[in-house]
């Protein structure tokens, strides 16, 4: 059974840095991705970061180069470095796992950042 383990996330002044890592366990899988997402109240899931196996990383158009997404997808670990935040970065962030064949998304249990004004 996957499971995802969360750390990092908090509070930060506007234009300040915050660090997001996860762990992966139970993966008995090779084709899949990891990365993050957000969301807020009222609006759906957004794609933050993610990244393959041979480190193909999509990032979110709203980052604008102001987050890194690093890790090892074979250890079952990202980091997302987050810089520049901003009041509108406020949101509930989950770490994902998306298995490929057949497909399937699983999810952390969300740490929030605020970006506090």
């Amino acid at each position: 059974q996957v499971q995802l383990v969360e750390s990092g996330g908090g509070s930060v002044q506007p234009g300040g840095s915050l660090s997001l890592s996860c762990r992966a366990s139970g993966v008995d899988f090779r084709a899949y991705s990891m990365g993050w997402y957000r969301q807020v109240p009222g609006k759906q899931r957004e794609l933050v970061a993610s990244m393959t196996r041979d480190r193909n990383t999509n990032y979110g158009d709203f980052v604008k180069g102001r987050f890194t997404l690093s890790g090892d997808i074979a250890g079952n670990t990202v980091t997302l470095q987050m810089n520049s935040l901003a009041p509108e970065d406020t949101a509930l962030y989950y770490c994902s796992l998306r298995k490929f064949y057949p497909p399937r998304m699983f999810w952390g249990e969300g740490t929030q950042v605020t970006g506090a004004s």
